[in-house]
């Protein structure tokens, strides 16, 4: 239980909304002080955080938008950034969670959380198996697995032989939709920013093909080169240019499955177009934008499946880990520059 010590606790703080791509000197870290103990008589829950994620959609959550904008709400300048974490309970006065337990969902990032708002405290899931590393349940085994799984399975439906293309293949979801399209029996392309992401995918990860987009002068032409008879199943992470290139390419009945447009995160206003939208009726291609907490009711059927796949060695999974919540700016601020190899991965603590 918590002992109600007041301590020391680093922060990631948010320093005021951004425009264009966030810098590292838009966050700070801070030292400020924590109880550990949670309220009398509430439901919070005091969380030592483990291990954070660094994901995309942080990068929109720095910008000041509608609500409309983005399915996460903007930050708030002068308060800790949050996002996808692991971390073991200290104090609970919630009944689903007692001391000791480990969690897995959306916390600080600091040392230590106290959670009270009831929508996150309903977000948090015990991690059930510590057969594998902690930090999966917010990669492989958390959000970016999952998102992987719901839209190349559910939404994309593939079949034995297709033909798929992922872009940002090297990432946290693209490396696991490129392996689920090979146990699938499909031929899979991936693409990425750098020769070393591209040996990694073909070298590591069993894609068929990769290539470095910044090397290609027309993408069209590049897809057409890998996908000779076209492209059966886009997974799709990045949006503008890539997208334009990718309907052009597409295969009668095609599917897009869009999670993700990185490309055009730090340009809301003035966002690229799109112009080869006339395949969607002459190709009958269907195209679904889907957002992963839809489908959370799907996570213990994926649980199931994706420690099965690890257990017989199936699935490989690569993260880039930066130690020390003081480095947690420059590893969410590298991600926006293509410098992650994998899932991007900041340790707090090892307990």
């Amino acid at each position: 239980m918590g002992n109600g010590d007041e301590v020391q606790n680093k922060q990631v703080i948010f320093r005021d909304y951004v425009s264009g791509l966030p810098k590292e000197s838009d966050l700070v870290v801070n030292t400020g002080t924590i109880e550990l103990k949670v309220p009398e008589g509430s439901k919070a829950v005091l969380l030592k955080n483990l291990y954070l994620s660094c994901d995309p959609s942080m990068g929109v959550r720095m910008k000041k938008l509608p609500d409309s904008a983005s399915y996460f709400p903007s930050f708030r300048p002068g308060s800790p950034l949050y996002g996808f974490g692991v971390a073991k309970v200290l104090d609970s006065g919630h009944p689903d969670f007692k001391a000791g337990d480990l969690v897995c969902g959306l916390t600080g990032w600091e040392e230590y959380s106290l959670i009270q708002d009831s929508g996150r405290v309903g977000m948090l899931k015990k991690v059930q198996f510590t057969d594998v590393p902690l930090s999966y349940y917010i990669g492989i085994l958390g959000m970016p697995g999952l998102t992987a799984y719901v839209g190349f399975y559910e939404i994309c439906a593939p079949k034995k032989g297709e033909y798929v293309f992922v872009s940002a293949a090297s990432g946290a979801i693209g490396q696991l939709v490129g392996q689920f399209a090979k146990l699938m029996g499909c031929y899979v392309v991936g693409s990425a920013s750098s020769n070393e992401k591209i040996d990694l995918l073909k070298n590591k990860l069993g894609f068929d093909e990769a290539f470095n987009y910044k090397e290609e002068q027309n993408l069209a032409v590049a897809l057409k080169r890998y996908f000779p008879e076209g492209i059966d199943i886009y997974f799709e992470n990045v949006g503008g240019k890539m997208l334009d290139a990718v309907l052009s390419n597409m295969r009668l009945h095609g599917r897009i499955a869009v999670c993700g447009m990185i490309s055009q995160y730090h340009n809301l206003d003035e966002p690229e177009g799109v112009h080869n939208l006339m395949s969607f009726i002459v190709k009958r291609i269907r195209m679904e934008g889907f957002v992963v907490s839809d489908y959370f009711h799907l996570f213990p059927k994926f649980l199931e499946l994706m420690r099965e796949h690890i257990k017989e060695g199936k699935l490989v999974y690569v993260e880039d880990i930066y130690e020390g919540l003081e480095n947690a700016p420059a590893a969410l601020v590298g991600l926006f520059h293509g410098k992650n190899i994998g899932k991007q991965v900041v340790l707090v603590s090892k307990e």
